[in-house]
Protein backbone atom coordinates (compact mmCIF):
# COMPACT_ATOMS: atom_id res chain seq x y z
CA UNK A 1 0.00 0.00 0.00
CA UNK A 2 2.86 2.38 0.80
CA UNK A 3 4.23 2.38 -2.74
CA UNK A 4 1.18 4.00 -4.34
CA UNK A 5 2.49 7.20 -5.86
CA UNK A 6 -0.64 8.40 -7.68
CA UNK A 7 -4.30 7.52 -7.08
CA UNK A 8 -7.04 8.92 -9.30
CA UNK A 9 -10.66 8.13 -8.44
CA UNK A 10 -13.70 9.05 -10.58
CA UNK A 11 -12.01 12.12 -12.04
CA UNK A 12 -14.25 14.40 -14.09
CA UNK A 13 -12.78 17.51 -15.72
CA UNK A 14 -13.30 19.81 -18.65
CA UNK A 15 -12.69 23.16 -20.23
CA UNK A 16 -15.09 26.05 -20.80
CA UNK A 17 -18.05 24.00 -19.61
CA UNK A 18 -17.30 21.01 -21.85
CA UNK A 19 -16.67 17.77 -19.97
CA UNK A 20 -13.69 15.86 -21.36
CA UNK A 21 -12.71 13.43 -18.58
CA UNK A 22 -15.73 11.40 -17.53
CA UNK A 23 -14.66 9.30 -14.58
CA UNK A 24 -10.95 8.39 -14.73
CA UNK A 25 -9.69 5.72 -12.31
CA UNK A 26 -5.94 5.10 -12.26
CA UNK A 27 -3.36 3.95 -9.74
CA UNK A 28 0.37 4.28 -10.39
CA UNK A 29 2.86 2.66 -8.02
CA UNK A 30 6.48 3.62 -7.52
CA UNK A 31 8.78 1.77 -9.91
CA UNK A 32 6.15 1.44 -12.65
CA UNK A 33 5.84 2.74 -16.18
CA UNK A 34 2.26 3.20 -17.38
CA UNK A 35 1.32 3.84 -21.01
CA UNK A 36 -1.91 5.66 -21.83
CA UNK A 37 -3.01 5.19 -25.42
CA UNK A 38 -6.03 6.43 -27.30
CA UNK A 39 -7.20 8.29 -30.40
CA UNK A 40 -7.20 12.07 -30.81
CA UNK A 41 -9.74 13.81 -28.61
CA UNK A 42 -9.99 11.01 -26.08
CA UNK A 43 -8.72 13.13 -23.18
CA UNK A 44 -5.07 12.09 -22.90
CA UNK A 45 -3.58 15.59 -22.92
CA UNK A 46 -6.41 16.87 -20.72
CA UNK A 47 -5.47 14.30 -18.10
CA UNK A 48 -1.83 15.40 -18.13
CA UNK A 49 -2.89 19.07 -17.92
CA UNK A 50 -5.13 18.38 -14.92
CA UNK A 51 -2.38 16.48 -13.11
CA UNK A 52 0.06 19.39 -13.39
CA UNK A 53 -2.56 22.00 -12.50
CA UNK A 54 -3.20 23.79 -15.80
CA UNK A 55 -5.74 26.48 -14.75
CA UNK A 56 -7.56 26.27 -18.11
CA UNK A 57 -9.11 22.98 -16.98
CA UNK A 58 -11.72 22.60 -14.24
CA UNK A 59 -12.15 19.49 -12.09
CA UNK A 60 -15.84 18.95 -11.36
CA UNK A 61 -15.75 15.64 -9.53
CA UNK A 62 -13.39 13.01 -8.15
CA UNK A 63 -10.12 12.92 -6.24
CA UNK A 64 -6.41 12.79 -7.07
CA UNK A 65 -3.89 11.83 -4.40
CA UNK A 66 -0.15 12.00 -4.91
CA UNK A 67 2.16 10.63 -2.21
CA UNK A 68 -0.96 10.59 -0.02
CA UNK A 69 -1.59 14.33 -0.48
CA UNK A 70 -4.61 15.91 -2.14
CA UNK A 71 -3.00 16.93 -5.42
CA UNK A 72 -5.89 19.12 -6.49
CA UNK A 73 -5.26 21.47 -3.57
CA UNK A 74 -1.67 22.16 -4.65
CA UNK A 75 -0.61 25.00 -6.97
CA UNK A 76 1.24 24.07 -10.19
CA UNK A 77 4.46 25.33 -8.58
CA UNK A 78 3.99 23.13 -5.53
CA UNK A 79 3.17 20.12 -7.69
CA UNK A 80 6.48 20.65 -9.45
CA UNK A 81 8.29 20.99 -6.13
CA UNK A 82 6.67 17.77 -4.97
CA UNK A 83 8.28 15.98 -7.91
CA UNK A 84 5.78 16.04 -10.79
CA UNK A 85 7.19 16.75 -14.26
CA UNK A 86 5.40 17.17 -17.59
CA UNK A 87 7.19 16.78 -20.91
CA UNK A 88 5.11 18.88 -23.29
CA UNK A 89 3.79 17.68 -26.63
CA UNK A 90 4.72 21.08 -28.11
CA UNK A 91 7.61 22.59 -26.08
CA UNK A 92 7.66 26.38 -26.19
CA UNK A 93 10.58 28.62 -27.12
CA UNK A 94 11.84 31.17 -24.58
CA UNK A 95 14.01 33.65 -26.50
CA UNK A 96 16.64 35.49 -24.48
CA UNK A 97 16.73 32.94 -21.64
CA UNK A 98 19.73 30.62 -21.82
CA UNK A 99 19.37 26.94 -21.04
CA UNK A 100 22.01 27.25 -18.33
CA UNK A 101 20.20 30.06 -16.50
CA UNK A 102 16.79 28.45 -17.00
CA UNK A 103 17.84 25.08 -15.61
CA UNK A 104 19.84 26.53 -12.72
CA UNK A 105 16.84 28.62 -11.65
CA UNK A 106 14.57 25.55 -11.86
CA UNK A 107 16.96 23.28 -9.94
CA UNK A 108 17.52 25.87 -7.22
CA UNK A 109 13.78 26.52 -6.90
CA UNK A 110 13.30 22.81 -6.20
CA UNK A 111 16.18 22.82 -3.73
CA UNK A 112 14.64 25.78 -1.92
CA UNK A 113 11.35 23.84 -1.63
CA UNK A 114 13.27 21.06 0.08
CA UNK A 115 15.09 23.48 2.40
CA UNK A 116 18.43 22.91 0.66
CA UNK A 117 21.12 25.42 -0.25
CA UNK A 118 21.43 26.55 -3.89
CA UNK A 119 23.70 24.37 -6.01
CA UNK A 120 27.14 25.86 -6.64
CA UNK A 121 28.10 26.92 -10.16
CA UNK A 122 30.76 24.19 -10.35
CA UNK A 123 28.43 21.41 -9.19
CA UNK A 124 25.67 22.64 -11.46
CA UNK A 125 27.84 22.61 -14.58
CA UNK A 126 29.05 19.11 -13.69
CA UNK A 127 25.44 17.97 -13.30
CA UNK A 128 24.49 19.53 -16.62
CA UNK A 129 27.36 17.80 -18.38
CA UNK A 130 26.45 14.37 -16.95
CA UNK A 131 22.74 14.68 -17.77
CA UNK A 132 23.43 16.11 -21.22
CA UNK A 133 25.55 13.09 -22.04
CA UNK A 134 22.87 10.75 -20.69
CA UNK A 135 20.24 12.00 -23.13
CA UNK A 136 22.62 12.60 -26.05
CA UNK A 137 22.14 16.35 -26.12
CA UNK A 138 24.63 18.44 -28.09
CA UNK A 139 26.71 20.73 -25.87
CA UNK A 140 26.00 23.64 -28.23
CA UNK A 141 22.26 23.41 -27.55
CA UNK A 142 22.78 23.84 -23.83
CA UNK A 143 24.36 27.24 -24.42
CA UNK A 144 21.49 28.60 -26.50
CA UNK A 145 18.15 30.12 -25.51
CA UNK A 146 15.51 27.63 -24.38
CA UNK A 147 14.28 25.74 -27.46
CA UNK A 148 14.94 28.74 -29.74
CA UNK A 149 15.68 27.47 -33.23
CA UNK A 150 15.63 23.85 -32.05
CA UNK A 151 14.28 21.16 -34.36
CA UNK A 152 11.34 19.07 -33.15
CA UNK A 153 13.66 16.27 -32.09
CA UNK A 154 16.00 18.66 -30.29
CA UNK A 155 13.09 20.14 -28.35
CA UNK A 156 11.94 16.70 -27.23
CA UNK A 157 15.47 15.72 -26.27
CA UNK A 158 15.69 18.97 -24.30
CA UNK A 159 12.54 18.01 -22.41
CA UNK A 160 14.13 14.73 -21.32
CA UNK A 161 17.29 16.62 -20.38
CA UNK A 162 15.19 18.89 -18.16
CA UNK A 163 13.54 15.83 -16.64
CA UNK A 164 16.98 14.37 -15.87
CA UNK A 165 18.09 17.62 -14.23
CA UNK A 166 15.00 17.93 -12.03
CA UNK A 167 14.89 14.21 -11.12
CA UNK A 168 11.09 14.00 -10.62
CA UNK A 169 9.22 11.24 -8.80
CA UNK A 170 6.39 11.25 -11.35
CA UNK A 171 7.18 12.03 -14.99
CA UNK A 172 4.36 12.53 -17.49
CA UNK A 173 5.46 12.31 -21.13
CA UNK A 174 2.73 13.81 -23.32
CA UNK A 175 3.29 12.38 -26.82
CA UNK A 176 7.04 12.80 -26.57
CA UNK A 177 7.35 10.60 -29.67
CA UNK A 178 5.40 13.05 -31.83
CA UNK A 179 7.51 14.06 -34.83
CA UNK A 180 10.59 12.07 -33.84
CA UNK A 181 12.60 9.96 -36.26
CA UNK A 182 13.81 6.54 -35.13
CA UNK A 183 17.27 7.71 -34.01
CA UNK A 184 15.85 10.56 -31.90
CA UNK A 185 13.21 8.22 -30.52
CA UNK A 186 15.88 5.77 -29.35
CA UNK A 187 17.91 8.51 -27.66
CA UNK A 188 14.88 9.97 -25.86
CA UNK A 189 13.68 6.54 -24.77
CA UNK A 190 17.16 5.60 -23.57
CA UNK A 191 17.20 8.68 -21.36
CA UNK A 192 13.81 7.77 -19.90
CA UNK A 193 14.89 4.18 -19.24
CA UNK A 194 18.12 5.24 -17.53
CA UNK A 195 16.19 7.54 -15.20
CA UNK A 196 13.87 4.76 -14.01
CA UNK A 197 14.30 3.81 -10.34
CA UNK A 198 12.30 1.82 -7.77
CA UNK A 199 11.06 5.04 -6.15
CA UNK A 200 9.85 6.91 -9.24
CA UNK A 201 7.24 6.33 -11.94
CA UNK A 202 6.45 7.42 -15.48
CA UNK A 203 3.21 7.91 -17.40
CA UNK A 204 3.78 7.71 -21.16
CA UNK A 205 0.98 9.20 -23.26
CA UNK A 206 1.13 8.13 -26.90
CA UNK A 207 -0.90 7.31 -30.00
CA UNK A 208 1.42 4.65 -31.26
CA UNK A 209 3.02 1.44 -30.12
CA UNK A 210 6.43 2.28 -31.62
CA UNK A 211 7.57 4.30 -28.57
CA UNK A 212 6.76 1.30 -26.41
CA UNK A 213 9.30 -0.75 -28.36
CA UNK A 214 11.91 1.32 -26.52
CA UNK A 215 10.17 2.29 -23.27
CA UNK A 216 8.73 -0.93 -21.87
CA UNK A 217 5.51 -0.27 -19.94
CA UNK A 218 4.36 -2.36 -17.00
CA UNK A 219 0.72 -1.44 -17.63
CA UNK A 220 -1.12 -0.16 -20.72
CA UNK A 221 -4.41 1.74 -20.53
CA UNK A 222 -6.77 2.75 -23.31
CA UNK A 223 -8.40 6.14 -22.85
CA UNK A 224 -11.47 6.59 -25.03
CA UNK A 225 -14.08 9.34 -24.86
CA UNK A 226 -12.91 10.46 -21.46
CA UNK A 227 -12.74 7.12 -19.71
CA UNK A 228 -10.20 4.32 -19.33
CA UNK A 229 -11.99 1.47 -21.07
CA UNK A 230 -9.32 -1.22 -20.98
CA UNK A 231 -6.21 -1.99 -18.92
CA UNK A 232 -3.74 -4.81 -19.54
CA UNK A 233 -0.06 -5.58 -19.91
CA UNK A 234 2.32 -4.56 -22.74
CA UNK A 235 0.57 -6.96 -25.11
CA UNK A 236 -2.38 -4.56 -25.27
CA UNK A 237 -0.23 -2.01 -27.12
CA UNK A 238 0.60 -4.60 -29.77
CA UNK A 239 -3.07 -5.45 -30.15
CA UNK A 240 -3.97 -1.78 -30.60
CA UNK A 241 -1.25 -1.41 -33.22
CA UNK A 242 -2.77 -4.25 -35.23
CA UNK A 243 -6.46 -3.53 -34.75
CA UNK A 244 -6.73 0.20 -34.04
CA UNK A 245 -9.36 1.38 -31.56
CA UNK A 246 -12.63 0.45 -33.29
CA UNK A 247 -12.53 -3.12 -32.01
CA UNK A 248 -12.70 -1.83 -28.43
CA UNK A 249 -15.81 0.13 -29.30
CA UNK A 250 -17.40 -2.99 -30.72
CA UNK A 251 -16.29 -5.13 -27.78
CA UNK A 252 -17.64 -2.74 -25.16
CA UNK A 253 -20.82 -1.99 -27.08
CA UNK A 254 -22.85 1.00 -25.99
CA UNK A 255 -20.79 1.29 -22.80
CA UNK A 256 -18.44 3.56 -24.73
Amino acid sequence: MENKLLEINNLHAGIEGKEILKGINLTVKAGEIHAIMGPNGSGKSTLSSVLVGNPSFTVTEGTVHYKGKNLLELSPENRSCEGIFLSFQYPVEIPGVSMVNFMRAAVNAHRECRGEEPVSATDFLKMMREMREMVGMDSNLAGRSVNEGFSGGEKKRNEIFQMAMLDPLLSILDETDSGLDIDALRIVANGVNRLKRPDNATIVITHYQRLLDYIKPDVVHVLYRGRIVKTAGPELAMELEKKGYDWLKEEEGDGL
